[in-house]
């Protein structure tokens, strides 16, 4: 039996064992199920994960490069997440208008490996290291491009991945495109909808991820969205994936410096999810949560966006608080 046979199965067993309580995740065999493949951020993720026409500092990168055309300034994000034990799953992003890097750590022991057969192999680990470079640029910026009838910006993504199975380990790249464009505010009866945004991202156009004896191609998805505010303290989102999973998102700020989230994402089963984000002169708090059969997730995330960073008040309260 070839062995590159039996690690592609212990590969899979491994990442069900490991991940199976992340939202929604799913896995099929002709394909690489890798951290990409895991709900990615927090902020979102508490609105149903519908991100890829909504601009959210450094958690745009995950859902959309050309969304970081519309970012205001400097966003730092980071988070960390544990499954039931089992695995450790965090994250770091770091966006500029028009580009941003992330990194994506997965690391999952003590996981029980099993071979073609099903028989027991002993324990295993399974290591996964994310590495994404995006860029998005308006077009009407550029000077050798004319005066267009509507706003759109573009954007790419390119993503390397490091995997570590029990004793194999591979890397592989892939290559994703982006597009967003926004639309007049319109009036819906008594309300008005104002920061009107639709976005599409192809994933995996191509790339894969190779092993000593053996290569697993990414699937490639097309993920459509839209987004609106409503009554200028509402905003819905919804995004639908040709691979058929679908996401809907519900963000509500009573104040400026308060967000409250509830969403729905649809994939192997039904996942409803919730969130909190607090916003203290640049300074975000964010919290997630997403319920799974297995057991509901958590995740906490702290962001420092410079765009929105109040220096003057943060240089007052630090006076007050030190001595």
């Amino acid at each position: 039996m070839r062995e590159g046979v039996i690690v592609k199965r212990l590969r899979i067993w491994a990442i069900v064992a490991a991940l199976v309580v992340s939202a929604g995740l799913t896995v099929g065999a002709q394909y690489a199920a890798t951290i990409f493949e895991i709900e990615p951020g927090v902020g979102l993720l508490g609105a149903g994960g519908a991100g890829i026409s909504v601009e959210n500092g450094a958690e745009s990168l995950y859902y959309n490069p050309a969304t970081l055309a519309a970012l205001p300034g400097i966003s730092f994000t980071s988070f960390y997440a544990s499954y039931l034990g089992m695995a450790n799953y965090s994250s770091l992003s770091l966006t500029f208008r028009n580009w941003g890097v992330a990194a994506l750590l997965l690391d999952a022991g003590g996981i029980d490996g099993y071979d073609v057969e099903g028989l027991p192999t002993g324990t295993i680990a399974y290591r996964n290291t994310g590495i994404l470079f995006g860029a998005g640029v308006d077009p009407s910026i550029l000077p050798f491009i004319p005066d267009l009838s509507f706003d759109f910006s573009l954007g790419t993504r390119i993503k390397y991945l490091s995997a570590q199975v029990g004793e194999e380990s591979g890397t592989g790249f892939a290559v994703d495109l982006g597009f967003r464009t926004t639309i007049p505010d319109m009036q819906l009866g008594s309300m008005k909808a104002t920061d009107l945004a639709i976005g599409v991202t192809a994933v995996n156009l191509f790339g894969g991820i190779s092993y000593d004896a053996d290569r697993d191609d990414f699937q490639m998805d097309i993920q459509l969205g839209a987004s609106a505010r409503l009554a200028e303290q509402f905003r819905v989102a919804l995004d639908a994936h040709v691979s058929g999973s679908l996401h809907l998102g519900f963000m509500y700020s009573p104040v400026p410096t308060l967000e409250i989230r509830l969403g729905l994402i649809s994939k192997a089963e039904i996942s409803v999810t919730a969130g909190l984000g607090v916003n203290v002169e640049g300074f975000l708090i964010d919290y997630a949560f997403a319920s799974h059969t297995l057991g509901g997730t958590h995740r906490i995330a702290l962001t420092l966006d410079f765009s929105s960073l109040d220096i003057t008040a943060l240089s007052r309260s630090l006076r007050r608080i030190l001595p």
